[in-house]
């Protein structure tokens, strides 16, 4: 690799997937930015779920799937081209998750303070991040393509890492701490 490629990216621009180059300050690439620190928090909050024994397994694969998909969406954001990797069946399948987790959780009757443990406070970091990311591809989608399942796939995910973290909270910390 010669030396003009290692640093091509020193001029303050980088390469989108479709081979074009944009500024990195972009709104498209803040979007792949924070779908990819959106899944390093859930990476971190896996790896939290994985050393723990107490009924953890179905979360940790969960986490799994779900970084996988934000490898998708952010493939997606990256190419510029409106087409969508993320389905409604995607979406589905979160709001199925979301339905089922909040079953056994206690019914929620004030505003809850992010903590709970290591772990819910990480699905509570990812899911600050989530909202960001969807807050930015709000903005993206008013001005350029975007898949049509983007935004309600990161609005559906972002409800299912509070319920996440709710679930960790009881399962793994203190429970829901009141506001």
């Amino acid at each position: 690799m010669s030396e003009r490629n290692i640093h091509r990216g020193d001029g303050g621009e980088t390469q989108l997937g479709s081979g074009q180059r944009v500024r990195k300050d972009d709104l498209r690439i803040e979007c792949v930015g924070s779908v990819d620190e959106l899944s390093s928090f859930l990476g971190l909050a896996r790896a939290g779920v994985e050393a723990q024994s107490a009924g953890t397994a179905n979360m940790a694969t969960c986490l799994r799937r779900i970084q996988r998909e934000l490898y998708v969406l952010g493939a997606e954001l990256a190419r510029r081209d409106g087409e969508s990797g993320i389905t409604p069946e995607h979406v589905a399948t979160l709001d199925r998750e979301l339905a089922e987790i909040d079953a056994g959780l206690p019914k929620l009757r004030a505003f809850i303070l992010p903590g709970g443990g290591q772990v819910a406070s990480q699905l509570h970091v990812a899911r600050a991040v989530c909202r960001r990311t969807e807050r930015q591809s709000v903005r993206l989608a008013a001005v350029e393509p975007l898949g049509a399942q983007v935004v309600p796939y990161l609005n559906r995910l972002s409800l299912l890492l509070f319920s996440l973290a709710r679930h960790a909270s009881h399962l793994l910390g203190p429970g829901d701490d009141l506001a």
